[in-house]
């Protein structure tokens, strides 16, 4: 593991770098103990101060853990899906929020990817899948669900639907197209009438799931995809018209001042 004193990134981020480069090389394997700071500092020939902000930064990206005590140090750690799909979440999230990434766009990169795990979910399902979709579709029919608990509910429902397939790589893949729109479905206020509907497509699913007919999945994933899609102009056409209604006002308003 060497780093370049002559390079523009720091020396902390160099040493993150190296380390986490052996551990997927397998120079490192899981649970092997790092050598100590002062180790590491000879051997980057860095302050132990620069070792312990590398450290932090392995740490924060769940690549090592730290323990107390006599036979303590910093350990290679065990990443699990669960752990990485957090991540992914949550830079998935800001990708979205933070890019020119059109509604529709985002609503196609998920829908596809749903409806290429359908045919893997309708044969692998087991009963846990189904028990999570069924609970969902019962909580969506709440009256009183708020749209941002109506909105998590989907995503639990769909979740469901991907880890029905039973692969996990596809689970961690699609958590980022899938959760990460929660924050754009949230603006979205569903009328009664809307939430039948998505709750009756849900179902559909579900028995088409629950039928192992993975073809008549993939069409109703489809035609949710167009429910969605239609909800979601509906509510950001309706946002335009009410700032268009409201800088008319606006401007009439001053009009009648400045006469």
């Amino acid at each position: 593991m060497k780093i370049d004193p002559d390079s523009s990134a720091g020396l902390s981020a160099q040493i993150a770098t190296a380390i986490r480069d052996a551990i997927i090389s397998g120079a490192l394997i899981v649970d092997e103990r790092l050598p100590s700071e002062a180790e590491l500092a000879d051997q980057f020939d860095v302050s132990r101060p620069t070792i312990r902000e590398a450290l932090k930064r392995l740490a924060a990206q769940s690549l090592i853990r730290t323990q107390r005590g006599a036979f303590g140090g910093a350990f290679v750690r065990h990443l699990s899906y669960a752990d990485a799909r957090e991540q992914l979440v949550t830079t998935s999230t800001l990708l979205l929020s933070m890019n020119d990434i059109s509604f529709d766009t985002a609503c196609e990169a998920r829908f596809a990817l749903e409806r290429a795990c359908a045919p893997m979910t309708a044969a692998r399902r087991k009963p846990e899948q189904l028990a999570i979709m069924r609970n969902e579709i019962a909580r969506q029919g709440d009256p009183d669900l708020t749209d941002e608990a109506f909105c998590a509910s989907d995503v639990a429902f769909h979740r469901a639907l991907v880890d029905g397939a039973q692969n996990p790589v596809l689970s961690y893949q699609l958590s980022g197209s899938i959760e990460a729109m929660q924050p754009l479905m949230n603006m979205i206020t569903f009328t009664a009438r809307s939430r039948a509907e998505i709750v009756q497509i849900h179902t559909d699913i579900l028995v088409a799931l629950k039928d192992r007919d993975a073809e008549l999945a993939m069409t109703i994933l489809e035609r949710l995809e167009g429910v969605t899609k239609r909800l979601a102009h509906s509510v950001m056409d309706a946002k335009v018209l009410a700032h268009e209604d409201k800088a008319r006002a606006d401007t009439s308003h001053v009009s009648r001042n400045r006469s």
